[in-house]
């Protein structure tokens, strides 16, 4: 039982602070998003639905590299017709509603999604990384980072 007593104004914000939760069949597997970081702690309407959509989406693709071994880097698939995979270079938003992912498809072409978050549909995979000598990309910890760093100033 908690005994924190709270207003009525604090109940009413705390009840639309972002939270998430995760389930796996394999019991032994721990939630990969781990609590909601400190600068996301805001209310949900204090935000536009780009900036909450991109900033959860960090949060997906970071986590699903920190699963990559060194050989992989992140993409996104694509759901209908041939349109491939998007191999994520740099991700943003415009608001109040549109998200835009860049990239290259498996080419090596360069390319650009514009979406709306309406019609939001990420599908995360590992690519091999396009170059063997050298490191692997990590886009969602420099999202993080910028992310960080923008809330700051």
């Amino acid at each position: 039982m908690d005994d924190k007593i709270e207003t009525a104004a604090e109940a009413a914000e705390a009840a639309a602070l972002p939270r998430h939760h995760e389930v796996h069949a394999d019991p032994e597997r721990q939630p990969k998003l781990g609590p909601v970081p400190a600068q996301m702690q805001k209310p949900v309407e204090a935000k536009s639905p780009s900036r909450w959509a991109y900033e959860r989406l960090i949060l997906y693709i970071r986590s699903f590299e920190e699963q990559l071994d060194g050989e992989h880097e992140v993409a996104m698939g694509f759901t209908g017709g041939d349109a491939g995979v998007l191999r994520i270079e740099g991700m943003g938003y415009f608001d109040p509603d549109i998200i835009t992912f860049y990239g290259s498809d498996s080419n090596g072409v360069r390319t650009q999604l514009v979406q709306h978050v309406s019609q939001l549909n990420v599908m995360l995979r590992a690519l091999p990384k396009p170059k063997e000598d050298t490191p692997a990309t990590r886009i969602g910890f420099r999202l993080a980072a910028d992310l960080e760093a923008s809330d700051e100033s």
